[in-house]
């Protein structure tokens, strides 16, 4: 059984290339088994998607690591070139310890970040409720959850990271003298909204409002924030009003235009918009960012920011990759051992069949009157020499070198601890 894995992130393609291959949670079954009736025996498949990354996790007979790339790569409408100078991809050991690393939060843009961990176990979910996981993959992700449990409660790796969202008020309060003085809009009512608007309401911001297309899910969250909510179809009317806008949503094209911008940034008379987009693909058309007093931040911008404090957590990363070590030696042990599954249960029918030739024969002598010391000799005799018959005309058949290679063997599986002397007996 072989384990791969095809992805492209943070570090290896640009925002809108990632953007193409962004998946909402709804979108992970269909895509699944569009993936797995693309490659040959339907290997077991696992999609993560978050706004750094996308990945593909499957386990078959053979690695499929090109067809992986060119099915990737027709889904986003790109050429397989592109996407291969673009994304990585890893097979065995390599792959568990990639999504190992990842889990634990030593592959994110935020070392140590905690937000990923959920991620990784909603898409498992996800292939899980799609029917492409199987043993392996099961084993994979849950040895992978495990490792990343005792990362995060044996080291410090998370200690003084700075999220995306807390990166997102220090770059607002380098351009507002006062954070409590200015009006804030947040796109979309997800976790990473709220993750944002908690670290802004620690500021008490003169206002806060929601806007979502969902009115229900974006008043549960207001109401946490003491926030206002108003329809997204009110966004292009009212945006002018808010010196901050942030926004996350999971539209596949932007819901904020340049044109709506520059009507706001009129109206607004020059004072600065600051604009944060959380979102991939992309909420807020890139070329509002050439725009006057307007100041667009992606998730790409942010990466400088969110990377104070590594150096301090350089001794937690060494400390994690020794734990990942460990992990990804067991699993490929336990992957290995798969492999023995087919023989051990050839094996165990071989001699259930044996067991039951000889309790039959043992009965028919038992109903003749034989004693039952004859009986039990008998049927001993008859399971010795079919157990070793095979091996017997292994030792006599063949060359010199084959027969040595077979005693080697028979000393080790029947004469443990006894010396190599019976096996060279046997042959003689």
């Amino acid at each position: 059984m072989s384990v791969w894995a095809l992805g492209l992130n943070h570090n290896t393609a640009p925002l809108d290339l990632r953007g193409r291959f962004a998946f909402s949670i709804d979108q992970i079954a269909p895509t699944l088994k569009g993936l797995r009736q693309s490659l040959a025996r339907q290997p077991e498949a696992t999609i993560l998607s978050t706004c750094n990354r996308t990945e593909v996790y499957c386990a078959g007979d053979k690695p499929a690591l090109e067809q992986t790339l060119a099915w990737l790569a027709h889904n986003g409408g790109v050429s397989a070139e592109l996407l291969r100078s673009h994304s990585y991809t890893l097979e065995g050991d390599h792959a568990a310890r990639h999504a190992f690393r990842v889990a634990s939060g030593l592959d994110s843009m935020v070392l140590g970040e905690p937000q990923i961990l959920g991620q990784m176990k909603d898409a498992v979910r996800a292939a899980e409720g799609a029917g492409a996981m199987g043993s392996t993959l099961h084993q994979l992700f849950q040895r992978t959850f495990a490792v990343a449990k005792e990362v995060r409660s044996t080291t410090e790796i998370g200690a003084h990271s700075i999220s995306l969202a807390a990166a997102s008020v220090r770059l607002a309060g380098q351009l507002f003298e006062d954070l409590a003085e200015i009006k804030i809009l947040f796109v979309g009512a997800g976790e990473m909204i709220d993750l944002a608007a908690t670290h802004f309401s620690a500021k008490n911001p003169k206002q806060m409002v929601i806007a979502n297309r969902t009115m229900e899910r974006g008043e549960k969250l207001a109401s946490r924030f003491g926030a206002q909510v108003m329809p997204l179809a009110d966004l292009p009317n009212r945006l002018h009003e808010f010196d901050a806008v942030i926004s996350c949503t999971a539209s596949i094209l932007p819901i904020i235009g340049l044109g709506a911008v520059e009507r706001a940034v009129k109206l607004r008379k020059r004072r600065p918009v600051f604009m944060i987009d959380l979102a991939v693909p992309r909420d807020i058309e890139p070329q509002v960012k050439a725009l006057p007093d307007v100041y667009l931040y992606t998730v790409d911008d942010l990466a400088q920011v969110v990377q104070t404090g590594k150096d301090s957590r350089r001794a937690a990363v060494a400390e994690a990759e020794i734990i990942i070590d460990a992990g990804v030696q067991n699993f490929m042990h336990w992957l290995q051992q798969r492999d023995t599954v087919p023989l051990i249960q050839q094996l165990n029918a071989q001699a259930q069949e044996w067991r039951m030739l000889e309790i039959a024969r043992a009965k028919k002598l038992l109903a003749k009157g034989e004693p039952i010391d004859v009986v039990l000799e008998a049927l001993a005799r008859g399971m010795s020499q079919k157990m070793l018959h095979g091996t017997l005309s292994e030792l006599h058949a063949g060359d010199a070198d084959r027969r040595e290679a077979t005693a080697q063997t028979v000393s080790k599986l029947f004469l443990r601890g006894q010396g190599r002397s019976r096996a060279d007996d046997a042959e003689r």
